[in-house]
């Protein structure tokens, strides 16, 4: 493909960072060359992202051709790899795709896949990332998974407004036949597109929001058969344990996608290993705050390895560039893998009040919380981000968290347990910033904010088999 549409992201990987490296002492030049060759092509079969996009030839150059496994095959691989969802929740990929073909199996009904490529989050590009250089990896992952489950048919759906649609539709046309065919589909450029039952409203000519249900979409989903929605990271990985095996993946061998934000607008797609220390990740931390986890993540405050652990209010803690990333360490959730560094000039209250306008008004409406909660929030937090003398700062305080406590777990989806997240988590890393802005001084305010928060595109559904 054209090099020239590629998205502007920067692509980094920190995978097999030792695999050229020879430990060889033998002096002939040609055998150490093979065998570094041979390292670098054995490493490159076990990532997720090449350093160029490949077309379905030079994938199977680099993977190999997908095993033929049988469904219980999969299954097995599946469970004993550990697999859990990227796309933040972390669910046992196992056991969502157990439930999907159980509930098939009960209904007598054909269950459907759904690779979820709709990241949402304006800030994010690993996603997009991974299908522009390794859509056959993806394509290979909804091929197995339709088999395990016993699908029919299957959807990949993007994000509209970046060119992947065409791009896929183009590749997906290189692959051989399939049992199972895969139908390309465009959604609506918005923060809850990618939510499982906003794709399943969607896909059945609805809009792209979640909604109410009586029964979850694995039982009732896509023309109501059971329907298994997994993130297209995840699926990338059940192609690469399908070809390596289980123990290699739980080994700790395997990477993840991260994308990390800087104070320049271009998003860097890092890949790494579980356990990678943030001064990696990130190129080099330095700054006042991380946010960990996207628009629905934890502000956490970075500090110097001297006085890293410390309580910085609330179980938020103070972490440093040796931190490991990894749920365990942070001490929070990594949700859809998004790191964004906020450096000293910038006002961590302004980033913030920006980023819950957004989710306010990407909200369904459809529910209290969001019709009415996380408004207030959001103008709350627009007075705390304006420096000015009051006395009230306080109340506004105790508002942000009451308010805070009153929208989680009510929602007909899990927005606004996020959006309140993020929202408390700031309130304790940015409690000086707020102490000086109601004396009427900040150290940055005069800056735009640095994180993206995208006007909701409009989009028609666009579906090309």
């Amino acid at each position: 493909m054209n090099a020239s549409v590629l998205p502007p992201v920067r692509i980094r990987s920190l995978a097999n960072a030792n695999a050229n490296t020879n430990t060889n002492t033998n002096t002939n030049t040609h055998a150490n060359t093979h065998a570094n060759a041979n390292a670098t092509a054995t490493a490159a079969a076990m990532r997720l992202l090449p350093s160029e996009p490949l077309d379905h030839q030079a994938h199977r150059a680099i993977y190999g051709d997908l095993p033929r496994l049988d469904p219980g095959h999969i299954m097995a691989a599946a469970e004993r790899s550990g697999l859990s969802g990227q796309g933040g929740a972390a669910f046992p990929a196992y056991r969502k795709m157990a439930a999907v073909r159980e509930a098939a199996r009960r209904a007598r009904r054909r269950p459907v896949v759904v690779a979820n490529g709709s990241e949402g989050e304006p800030a994010s590009a690993k996603d997009k990332a991974l299908l522009w250089h390794a859509p056959h990896l993806v394509l290979d992952g909804v091929a197995l998974a339709a088999a395990a489950i016993g699908a029919d048919r299957a959807f990949l759906a993007v994000e509209g407004g970046h060119g992947l649609r065409r791009y896929l539709v183009e590749t997906n046309r290189q692959r051989p036949s399939s049992a199972v065919p895969v139908t390309i589909v465009e959604v609506p450029s918005r923060f809850l597109s990618g939510q499982e039952s906003a794709l399943v409203s969607f896909l059945d000519g609805g809009p792209a929001l979640p909604r109410f249900q009586s029964r979850p979409v694995f039982e009732q989903g896509v023309g109501g058969d059971p329907t298994l929605v997994q993130n297209v990271e995840t699926l990338a990985h059940l192609a690469l344990i399908a070809r390596h095996g289980p123990a290699w993946y739980r080994s700790g061998a395997a990477t993840s996608l991260f994308t990390v934000r800087y104070a320049d607008s271009t998003p860097t797609v890092v890949e790494a290993a579980p356990g990678t220390p943030l001064q990696h990740l990130t190129g080099a931390v330095s700054g006042q705050a991380i946010l960990v986890g996207g628009y629905h993540g934890t502000w956490l405050p970075l500090e110097p390895a001297a006085r890293s652990g410390r309580e910085a209010g609330a179980g938020i803690r103070a972490i440093t560039g040796d931190t490991s990333v990894s749920a365990e360490a942070l001490g929070v959730p990594l949700g859809a893998g998004l790191l964004a560094v906020l450096p000293h000039d910038r006002c961590g209250l302004v980033e913030t009040a920006s980023i819950l306008r957004y989710l306010a008004l990407e909200s369904a409406g459809q529910c209290g919380p969001c019709l009415n909660g996380l408004p207030r929030m959001a103008a709350a937090f627009g007075e705390l981000a304006r420096p000015t003398p009051r006395s009230d700062l306080q109340q506004i305080r105790d508002d942000l968290s009451r308010w805070a406590g009153l929208v989680t777990g009510r929602g007909a989806c899990r927005h606004p347990d996020g959006t309140a997240r993020l929202a408390r988590s700031a309130l304790i890393t940015f409690a000086a910033e707020a102490d000086a802005h109601s004396r009427g001084r900040c150290r940055a305010c005069a800056r735009p904010p640095m994180l993206p928060t995208a006007t909701p595109a409009t989009s028609q559904s666009t579906v090309t088999d």
